[in-house]
């Protein structure tokens, strides 16, 4: 091993092969901390680097799709390996000039990524700490002489957004330089004067208040502050004196048995102080009870790794989603080439893969990170003969982990439980109906809940008129689609209508549609492309829907209730064999809402006809959820895998709410936070109140027979916060003006944010030593999420957050690391208390659930301002500036869901 890291360090020259161009040869090398993979040349320079970290599989020989388009080169598979990283599941394609060279790194790069995933998140914290000490290091060395200037280090105070005066700096810079070479800083000096910068002075003092004015603390000083602050139970001296050996640095006040201010320091910024509780890395609910009492960790057209028009389809993004936590994957199935079923999404450019291959993947790694069940949602487009070889492959790939006869359910009018099911594959899809005889080898069933849900003369055939060809096609809508990403992009992060479908519609429909028609219409007149019609169609097919729903009578009412209207109905044929190896999860047209008492259904919503259901049956959502198993997948309008906002859903009960894990932002992170609760096993056991019984999840007082918890934050500072990463002037840019920001978001009553002051002109250290208070009705539901702002006169910067299960916080004083940044946190202190009885919080929710609150974006709505002196407002910044005196924002249902567009 050590051989192949001496080799990876001195470089490997390499082919590197991209689609379309005939490969560039670059030098490949390790860094020196062996933590990431860099190459030269490159046009990128620094940044053209793969962190080991974010290496997902090494793959030997020509596997990747890169190197099937390259079929026609004649490249040894021994010479080729592919690396997949990032959180899109990039390939880099690298061909050696012999096959020692490939086995090399292929060996060398498996030893490094195992070696991360069995480390502990204490050694992983002090790796990631000392890499960036030495990183911060090398940037700031400018003419890489190993040293470091006064002017170099003035320089880097800029970049780290230190606002020290040029006086202080230098005297600590004179204190660090200890050796012969006057003037200059090597790393160790470095790092002693960055230990200097480093002194928290919000940490000393809370080390004086416990240890009688000394430096120091003793054991019993440690195990008192555990206890009274840290909320701590069974607090021995053996761990105590455990914290000592491990923190301290001092070899004297270890031989002591006390914890200085470095010790103490190292201690709280280590996972045993992270905000998170740490008992919520591993599975600690019941797991015993009936799957539909579960929330569900579900996944929309899997395969894709971008929009859903055009993007790649790729076998990894199983691989991904699955070793993420998911539990419910999609594989939408269609009739291939030479009798293979492929998947793709249909009527669009995406790019297909086997069926065979998907099945593979899926059978590989469901169950390497955990052994509850995983539920395989088969949309099926395929004629019969390619469904039985998709039946054949599931039993000869899956095997086993099909058999369901071995589970039994304690009652079998419920469904079985995650722990019963476990290490087995639940297909969900069609089945034939009872009433059809038992020796018939295919039947018709219902189509009507299929995830494709646009109108036929919106879908992209195959066929171009005038001359017009795919390759001109593709490049009309990719363009769009940039135009759209880029725009969105550019809006406020956290602004919820920023993916609205409303958007989406009117920018494709009337973007594209010019542009379309201005090169591909035929010139001859008359008659207009095919090839217009995805998108031209958009608008009619939303206009139209709406005529229907004003113009229907009473009797369709009935069997519209959740915007199916009858004249829709679609059957498709299906066969025994794939009917056959459906049990627990049966999709079933979704009607109504009504519980017929059989078991094993699954109703299918799309977003549109869940909100509708949602907002005119709550309460029977709610009780048809304790029986039944409900998905909800997002509105094939999404062309740019954009994601709803899954609240709404949840606070009913829906337990397979499924999003676009290929698309990052807010609702992927509220995602994460969900399911991280129970040991990240995709799998969350909903609240007793949502399993037994029923509530109005949009009352102002939904639970008044149930305690409320009381939350108190006090934002105590900030730690090493960066520039914003979209920041014009990059590292040069100005030194932040950070504020806090933290968001509440559950049941409606629950929705609201409060923010501090701002601190000008401090990143690196800021303080705000400020106190927020929350109530929340529903703490198990409830998500806290924590958002650090850039403030300027025009509006604010996102710097950085992280959001958090309720019931995941620690009492005591917490570090709250910002996702993502590696040093960046948050020093906060926790205080949750039980209150009885109505709260003055909940007084004065006016409008909170008027039908058409006057909307604006979630982070910046409703802000009332108090009354206040001007010397108070002249203290606390323009206007524009949060302000204490501001009340917390509060958000009604229809701002807190992100789907108020009239699609739905």
């Amino acid at each position: 091993v050590e051989r192949c890291m001496s080799v990876m360090q001195s470089g490997t020259q390499m082919v590197k092969l991209k689609s379309g161009t005939k490969g560039l040869v670059r030098l490949f090398y390790l860094d020196e901390h062996r933590t990431c993979i860099r190459w030269r040349p490159s046009r990128k320079s620094e940044k053209a680097k793969i962190v080991i970290d974010s290496i997902y599989k090494v793959t030997e020989g020509r596997q990747s799709e890169i190197f099937h388009r390259h079929a026609e080169g004649n490249f040894d598979p021994s010479c080729c390996f592919t690396i997949y990283h990032g959180n899109h599941m990039e390939s880099l394609d690298l061909i050696t000039s012999n096959p020692e060279e490939a086995r090399t790194w292929i060996t060398g790069l498996k030893y490094l990524m195992a070696g991360i995933s069995d480390e502990d998140s204490l050694a992983k914290r002090q790796r990631t700490h000392d890499h960036w000490v030495k990183q911060t290091f090398e940037e700031a060395d400018k003419n890489g002489d190993g040293l470091l200037n006064i002017e170099e280090i003035h320089q880097l105070m800029h970049k780290l957004n230190v606002n020290l005066p040029r006086r202080k700096v230098r005297q600590m810079f004179q204190e660090a330089d200890t050796d012969e070479n006057q003037g200059t800083l090597n790393f160790e000096e470095f790092s002693v004067f960055y230990k200097m910068m480093s002194l928290r002075r919000d940490l000393y003092l809370l080390l004086l208040s416990y240890s009688d004015k000394k430096d120091h603390l003793t054991v019993e000083e440690l195990a008192q502050f555990l206890k009274v602050e840290q909320k701590m139970n069974n607090v021995t001296p053996e761990y105590c004196l455990d914290i000592i050996q491990k923190f301290e640095v001092s070899e004297e006040s270890k031989k002591q048995n006390v914890l200085g201010i470095e010790g103490f320091t190292n201690f709280m910024r280590s996972p045993a102080c992270d905000i998170f509780n740490p008992l919520h890395c591993e599975v600690h609910q019941d797991m015993d009870q009936p799957l539909c009492n579960y929330f569900i960790a579900s996944s929309h057209n899997t395969y894709l790794t971008g929009d859903q028009l055009l993007s790649q389809s790729r076998v990894e993004m199983y691989a991904r989603v699955l070793q993420d936590g998911c539990r419910c994957i999609e594989v939408d199935c269609w009739d291939g080439p030479d009798g293979e079923p492929v998947v793709h999404h249909g009527y669009t450019l995406t790019s297909k893969i086997l069926f065979r291959d998907v099945a593979e993947t899926i059978n590989k790694y469901a169950f390497i990170k955990n052994e509850f069940p995983v539920i395989l949602s088969i949309e099926n487009h395929c004629s019969i003969q390619q469904q039985k070889k998709i039946a054949q492959y599931m039993k000869e790939i899956f095997g086993d982990k099909l058999d369901l006869s071995s589970v039994v359910a304690e009652d079998s009018t419920q469904l079985p439980s995650p722990q019963n099911l476990k290490g087995k594959i639940l297909v969900k899809g069609k089945k034939l109906p009872c009433t059809l005889g038992a020796d018939a080898d295919e039947g018709e069933v219902s189509d009507e809940d299929s995830a494709d849900e646009i109108e036929d003369d919106c879908k992209l055939k195959p066929c171009y008129s005038n001359g017009a060809t795919e390759h001109q096609v593709e490049s009309f809508i990719r363009t769009k689609l940039e135009s759209l990403m880029k725009e969105s992009q550019i809006r406020d992060k956290e602004d919820p209508d920023s993916f609205t479908v409303r958007a989406l519609l009117k920018a494709t429909h009337e973007g594209l549609n010019v542009n379309l028609k201005q090169n591909l219409d035929i010139k001859e007149g008359g008659k207009k492309s095919h090839s217009r019609s995805l998108m031209g169609n958009f608008g009619k097919h939303k206009v139209s829907k709406m005529r229907n729903s004003v113009c229907c009578s009473s009797s369709d009412s009935i069997l519209e209730t959740l915007g199916i209207l009858a004249h829709r109905r679609r059957t498709v044929k299906l066969c025994r064999a794939l009917s056959d190896l459906v049990v627990y999860t049966n999709s079933v047209a979704a009607h109504d809402i009504v519980d017929d008492g059989s078991t094993g259904n699954v109703l299918s919503f799309s977003e549109t006809r869940a909100h509708q259901a949602v907002q005119q049956k709550a309460e029977q959502f709610m009780l048809y959820n304790q029986k039944q198993l409900t998905r909800v997948y997002p509105s094939a309008y999404r062309i740019d895998s954009s994601n709803f906002n899954p609240l709404p859903y949840w606070n009913v009960g829906c337990q397979l709410v499924a999003l676009n894990y290929q698309s990052e932002g807010r609702v992927m992170q509220l995602n994460e936070a969900k399911f991280r609760v129970n040991g990240n096993c995709g799998y969350v056991l909903k609240p007793q109140q949502m399993c037994k019984g029923t509530f109005n999840p949009y009352s102002a007082d939904p639970l008044p027979a149930s305690p409320k918890k009381q939350l108190i934050l006090k934002i105590i500072s900030g730690q090493q916060l960066p520039k914003p990463p979209d920041s014009m002037l990059g590292d040069r840019g100005e030194i932040i003006d950070p504020f806090v920001e933290v968001e509440i978001i559950g049941l409606p009553v629950d929705c609201c944010k409060d923010q501090t002051r701002v601190v000008d002109d401090n990143g690196f250290n800021p303080v705000w030593e400020e106190t927020l208070t929350f109530t929340v009705h529903m703490p198990e539901i409830a998500l806290v999420r924590f958002l650090v702002w850039d403030h300027d006169p025009i509006g604010r910067d996102f710097v950085g957050q992280r959001t958090l299960a309720f019931t995941s916080l620690v009492p005591g004083y917490r570090h709250v690391y910002l996702e993502g940044l590696t040093e960046a946190s948050i020093f906060v202190h926790v205080i949750i208390n039980d209150i009885y009885g109505k709260n003055k919080q909940l007084i004065g929710l006016r409008g909170l659930f008027n039908k058409n609150p006057k909307h604006s974006s979630a982070e910046t709505s409703g802000h009332c301002v108090r009354k206040r002196s001007i010397g108070d407002r002249i203290l606390r910044r323009t206007a524009s500036a949060p302000a204490k005196g501001r009340k917390k924002s509060k958000m009604g249902f229809l701002e807190a869901t992100e789907i108020k567009d009239s699609a739905s």
